[in-house]
């Protein structure tokens, strides 16, 4: 029987520690290959870089891992590069384990989870997992997150995209799975201002995630019970309702014009 093989990848860098430990999990159950940027990419979402050469070292590989890379870019641009100059071809892209949460609207700032858009993007099923919380509990979220990725009942089909997300507790005190929706989150008090040593003003991002909305079918409701939370994501950001009413619209003014 051919083994699956595992693309894994991060926005943590090469070498954190939650990359590590979603490889060597899932090298137990078939070929895994890395691609990860050389340094940390948080935050950087869904950007590719265009304006600078890509470069991308192969590294030493480690208990059983088939090949690891490392590159210079983004953590889409990883994917991008791996599947399309290697010609990959992957069962299964899995971006993490992340140290820190991922949940409603972080998705559309995560590194982690623009890596697994991207292996989606391509034509391939992919998921991203994250930690929220203390990375001492890296083992819980590698272990959870892998009997997702591994559970036969799921419908792994070529664009599937899951956001797995792991509370941060000692195994035994996780409470199950949960499908779910994403939360509406925003962030207060999000810029400090600070004052250089020759008296300019600059920035820092910093400031506190507020739920502003969290029902219980909801990510950030599961995890904050204790539940691991897996949502499925869709590439389409398309809005059916609305786009049915401007089809309408723009219908009606099109006979109007003809009359």
């Amino acid at each position: 029987m051919t083994q699956r093989l595992f693309l894994v990848t991060n926005d943590d860098g090469v070498y954190a520690e939650g990359i590590r430990e979603l490889a060597l999990g899932l090298v137990k159950h078939g070929r895994v290959v890395i691609c990860a940027p050389e340094v940390e990419q948080s935050g950087k979402g869904h950007a590719i870089t265009v304006y600078r050469p890509l470069r991308a070292t192969k590294l030493d590989v480690q208990e059983g891992i088939e090949a690891r890379y490392m590159v210079n870019g983004t953590p889409a641009d990883c994917v991008k590069w791996v599947l399309q100059e290697l010609e990959l071809e992957p069962d299964l892209v899995v971006s993490g384990i992340n140290l820190g949460a991922n949940l409603g609207t972080d998705v559309r700032y995560s590194g982690t989870v623009s890596a697994a858009f991207e292996g989606a993007i391509q034509g391939f099923p992919a998921a991203a997992v994250s930690l929220c919380g203390s990375r001492e509990y890296m083992d819980t979220a590698a272990a959870f997150g892998i009997q997702v990725l591994l559970d036969n009942r799921i419908q792994w089909t070529p664009r599937t995209l899951l956001n797995i997300n792991v509370p941060a507790l000692p195994m035994e005190r996780v409470q199950g799975i949960r499908a779910t929706s994403l939360s509406m989150r925003v962030y207060e008090d999000a810029f400090e201002k600070r004052q250089d040593p020759r008296g300019r003003h600059y920035f820092w991002l910093a400031g506190r995630p507020v739920v502003v909305d969290s029902q219980d079918d909801q990510d950030y409701h599961a995890v904050s019970q204790g539940f691991v939370s897996v949502s499925p994501l869709l590439l389409d950001l398309t809005d059916r309702q609305a786009l049915t009413v401007l089809e309408k619209l723009f219908l009606q003014d099109d006979q109007t014009g003809r009359d």
